[in-house]
């Protein structure tokens, strides 16, 4: 699977203070999804499939504390808690949009996205996931394997992610989703791979399906991982 990245800049700033006045927190909220409309990268996404790895994502993160994210996109879907600038704390779904909010916290790379806000610095955030793309109608259709990593606060929200489309296009990314672990391969790589497949199916099974050898496919380079782990 790819890393899919997708830009959205319409998010408010927030402040709220604990109920003794003491402390004040701040926090981000708006448009982190949006389903069934063609967006800025050409890609649509099923707002079925969103709302689907919506769902997951606040049952595993967000209810548990995890859903943290990053100040501008690291090279893979990993999360470094050691550069976490915000954790998400909710969302839900209005219409095609899905709507979250995020606490910045107080970590080195939360008090610098306090600092750029001070200081008048428009954010944006940008989801991060995995997932296939296939054309539908002349539109990238983004496909139901589509697994959300996280969503991150960015600078730049209405530029081009230069160096992440640089990443999708050089390197396919697979999830564990036993251990809750990403892996990766170089792309000369996961090609060997396929045509080594691709030459054992038509060996021993004439009448395969492309579903089913692209399933035999992510099973066998999940294996992979798991063997190199060992």
């Amino acid at each position: 699977m790819k890393l899919i990245t997708e830009l959205f800049d319409d998010v408010e700033v927030v402040t709220e203070a604990t109920e003794d006045g003491t402390k004040k927190s701040h926090f981000i909220e708006g448009i982190f999804m949006q389903g069934d409309i063609k967006n800025r990268n050409g890609r649509i996404y099923p707002a079925q499939t969103l709302e689907k790895e919506m769902r997951r994502y606040d049952e595993q993160f967000i209810k548990t504390k995890r859903a943290l994210g990053e100040l501008n996109h690291p090279q893979g879907p990993q999360v470094n808690p050691e550069r976490a600038s915000h954790l998400i704390v909710g969302m839900r779904r209005e219409n095609n949009n899905f709507i979250g909010k995020a606490k910045i916290l107080s970590t080195p790379m939360g008090k610098l996205v306090e600092a750029l806000l001070t200081d008048g610095v428009k954010i944006g955030v940008s989801t991060r996931g995995l997932g296939s793309v296939k054309p539908v109608n002349g539109i990238m259709e983004v496909q139901d394997d589509f697994h959300l990593a996280t969503v991150d606060i960015v600078t730049d929200p209405s530029g081009p992610d230069c160096f992440v489309n640089g990443i999708m296009e050089g390197t396919e990314f697979f999830y564990n989703a036993a251990e809750g672990t990403y892996g990766m391969a170089p792309a000369k790589v996961v090609e060997e791979i396929k045509e080594e497949v691709k030459r054992t199916v038509t060996r021993t099974v004439r009448h395969i399906s492309e579903a089913q050898a692209t399933d035999m496919f992510r099973k066998f380079v999940a294996s992979l991982s798991e063997s190199n782990r060992k």
